[in-house]
């Protein structure tokens, strides 16, 4: 059986990041009005929170010594897994919004260090105009509210999937048909690409133009009873469309 590697303590940081500051000219003093480790360098004065697993309780720490100073540091081991993981990046994002450094301690006997990741530098919060229009699109492209906020593991229904789903039903009552004649039923514009490029492996051209159901479809849409059920009774009562021409494929 394996044997936990041992968590070094809070306590443990602190001479490896003491004597990181020391260094680089720093006066440093330790448990001053409650922050762990404080560092004056003529007129900044910077203030570092030490925690030996990182957590929400030391975030609320460094945001309360934000009081203090502009300069705040977060100060942890450095963590076994790799700091580009998407773990890493989402805590690093939200450090970097708070406008909070970190700071990862290697404690080795021989050579304990400090890196500082990040500085706490003004975060830019200026928004990314093209994700602003993505999520207006995809919110533009559903007809209702199919998911329920926070699922995980589970297959939501994007503006991408409706659109597929409302063309397989057509398909599904039809039978084989061309792209302007869904698009007639009313699917959406992006209808020929839906088909051509089958994403969910669902459609399948018979001819030139001319695209039927899988079998696949109708086993995958089970899984989305709602909106399926929406768009089934939405087109009950349309008629049938002509059949397509072989030249059909717009």
């Amino acid at each position: 059986m394996k044997r936990r590697k041992h968590r070094p303590a809070e306590t443990d940081l602190f001479q490896p990041v003491s004597d990181f500051l020391t260094r680089n000219g720093y006066c440093v003093r330790s448990e001053v009005m409650n922050c762990d480790i404080t560092a004056v360098k003529d007129d900044e004065l910077v203030v570092i929170e030490l925690k030996n697993v990182f957590g929400m309780q030391v975030v609320l720490q460094a945001v309360k010594r934000q009081r203090i100073t502009s300069s705040v540091y977060i100060a942890i081991p450095k963590p076994r897994e790799s700091v580009f993981s998407r773990k890493w990046r989402d805590i690093k994002l939200l450090l970097r919004r708070l406008e909070v450094g970190l700071m990862l301690v290697s404690i080795t006997p021989r050579n304990p260090h400090v890196d500082i990741l990040f500085h706490p530098i003004p975060f830019d919060r200026k928004k990314l105009s093209s994700k602003k229009r993505a999520v207006l699109r995809e919110i533009e492209g559903r007809s209702g509210d199919f998911n329920t906020g926070g699922s995980t593991r589970t297959k939501l229904v994007t503006a991408y999937r409706e659109n597929a789903i409302q063309i397989a039903c057509c398909l599904e009552r039809f039978g084989p048909l061309a792209p302007q004649q869904l698009k007639r039923l009313g699917t959406s514009a992006n209808t020929r690409s839906i088909l051509y490029n089958d994403f969910y492996v669902w459609f399948e051209r018979i001819d030139r133009g001319v695209y039927a159901l899988r079998a696949k479809a109708a086993q995958d849409l089970v899984s989305f009873p709602a909106i399926t059920e929406r768009y089934r009774m939405a087109i009950a009562t349309l008629p049938a469309p002509q059949i397509a021409a072989k030249s059909a494929g717009n």
